[in-house]
């Protein structure tokens, strides 16, 4: 390497660490429980409020250090990524960060709130069926001699799930001084499969010892997460794309780590719709449709401990916000273009908060 492309990469590296500590850590939230649930406890780790909106901010962070250090990634190095938003909003930040071109390789039925987000950093789209994004991406960075993130290649190696701040080393210290500091589970959704992987191993690292604390991953409609995880079948597909935004794949991605998940929920997409509505009154904005799905996975677990007189806690996330799905989640007309009819959900939720007692319709598909 030149010593010119040395002084940039460590310049480059500079910005990025400079970034990390201008960011202050992701808020906790310990959330208004029912009066009939005494002594049990629900958190929401906020990731919302990260600059880029979401979740991923911590992943591009991590990929973009681990190109740099690698030495993929150069000062005329193009950035590919495949997206359906929420990572590409987030490389295409720290791609402005140091001066580089981003292009993001998207299904057609990401939303236009996304699509102008990226574009808002500097970023390009490049629309293609969903079905297509990683055979795309790689033409895009062979053909401009670019560097494809791959984030679902490389989500669970490109984070220190050691520590250095990551999002487990960040909840276990907020949760320290709660009443219960051990939560009995911490639920999160199969998305690249990174983040379940860094919590995961954190916990067996730090936690086994000590705490019962258990991990679950929910999993929404048309992904083939959960049923790989239950069958050990890595090689299964399908052909349909998720319409929940970030999580849920048609094909098992090398960062999906099976060995370090306890239990795996599959939760129907009627229902992470209405969870994102009803947590709205709850928490008082709007939260996008993966913490809708942890929402069900998350109250799935807490009832299940109050049958059993087990009192605990359960520790779930805020992925992103609901402004960027407005015209989506949020729009009765799309629910209706898409026939999901929420109803059902919503009443079942409301009877939890006004009863205590949680009695799902039917579509939830569980394996512990």
């Amino acid at each position: 390497m030149s010593s010119e492309r040395c002084r940039w990469v460590a310049d480059a590296i500079r910005a990025i660490e400079a970034d990390f500590n201008r960011s202050a850590d992701t808020h906790l939230i310990r959330m208004d429980m029912p009066p009939a649930w005494a002594g049990w406890q629900l958190y929401l780790k906020d990731e919302s409020i990260h600059p880029t909106g979401s979740l991923k901010h911590r992943l591009a962070r991590s990929l973009f250090l681990y190109g740099l250090c690698n030495g993929w990634i150069g000062p005329d190095t193009p950035i590919i990524e495949a997206s359906s938003g929420s990572t590409a909003v987030s490389e295409a930040y720290f791609a402005r960060l140091l001066g580089l071109r981003f292009i993001a390789v998207m299904p057609d039925s990401t939303s236009r709130e996304k699509i102008a987000k990226i574009e808002f950093y500097g970023g390009e789209c490049r629309l293609v069926e969903a079905c297509e994004i990683n055979e795309a991406s790689i033409r895009l960075a062979r053909e401009l001699n670019g560097h494809f993130m791959d984030q679902f290649t490389y989500a669970e190696r490109a984070t220190d799930w050691r520590g250095n701040n990551n999002i487990a080393e960040s909840l276990f210290s907020q949760m320290a001084k709660e009443p219960d500091p051990h939560p009995r589970w911490v639920v999160v959704s199969a998305g690249t499969g990174g983040t379940a992987a860094t919590l995961g191993r954190f916990m067996r690292l730090r936690c086994f010892a000590n705490c019962p604390t258990s991990l679950c991953v929910v999993d929404p409609e048309n992904s083939v997460f959960h049923e790989a995880w239950r069958t050990g079948d890595r090689s299964l597909t399908i052909d349909s794309g998720s319409r929940i935004e970030g999580i849920g794949r048609p094909r098992v991605e090398p960062s999906f780590i099976p060995s370090v998940i306890d239990r795996m929920v599959s939760v129907p997409d009627v229902a992470s719709m209405a969870a994102i509505r009803f947590l709205e009154c709850w928490l008082g904005r709007k939260c996008g449709g993966s913490t809708g799905t942890n929402l069900i996975g998350s109250l799935t677990l807490l009832s299940e401990m109050r049958h059993r007189g087990e009192q605990g806690s359960v520790v779930t996330l805020i992925c992103d916000g609901g402004e960027r799905y407005r015209d989506t989640y949020y729009n009765d007309a799309w629910l209706a273009e898409q026939s999901l009819d929420i109803q059902p959900w919503s009443d079942a939720l409301e009877q939890w908060w006004t009863t205590g007692k949680w009695q799902p319709p039917a579509g939830l598909t569980d394996s512990g």
